[in-house]
């Protein structure tokens, strides 16, 4: 059974920092590519990041780029959301996903989500 469970998330003030992590179990890690979305209360879902199954393809939103990093560590089946100079508008609930590519990421696996809020 395939398990993905995020952490990491929590309450900030704007300009700090978080990392989110999603910790993955019941499939072959690194076969997969990952990514983070997000969707705010009265907003559609987004796509924040996401990394190829090698590691050598990243894609961002234009609204985090320069500011979130999205990584991976095969060897702890776990990958990351860096966050800096975080914005109220980055207030939402972030899901990991892991799918096939990039492209499907968001019709395979779906974490159960965390909360992360930016006070201004």
């Amino acid at each position: 059974q395939v398990q993905l469970v995020e952490s990491g998330g929590g309450l900030v003030q704007a300009g700090g920092s978080l990392r989110l992590s999603c910790a993955a179990s019941g499939l072959t890690f690194s076969m997969y590519a990952m990514g983070w979305f997000r969707q705010a209360p009265g907003k559609e879902r987004e796509r924040v990041a996401a990394i190829s199954w090698t590691g050598s393809t990243t894609v961002y939103a234009d609204s985090v780029k320069g500011r979130f990093t999205i990584s991976k560590d095969n060897a702890k089946n776990t990958w990351y959301l860096q966050m800096n100079s975080l914005k109220p508008e980055d207030t939402a609930v972030y899901y990991c996903t892991a799918g096939s590519t990039i492209g499907t990421i968001n019709h395979g696996y779906w974490g159960q989500g965390t909360q992360v809020t930016v006070s201004s």
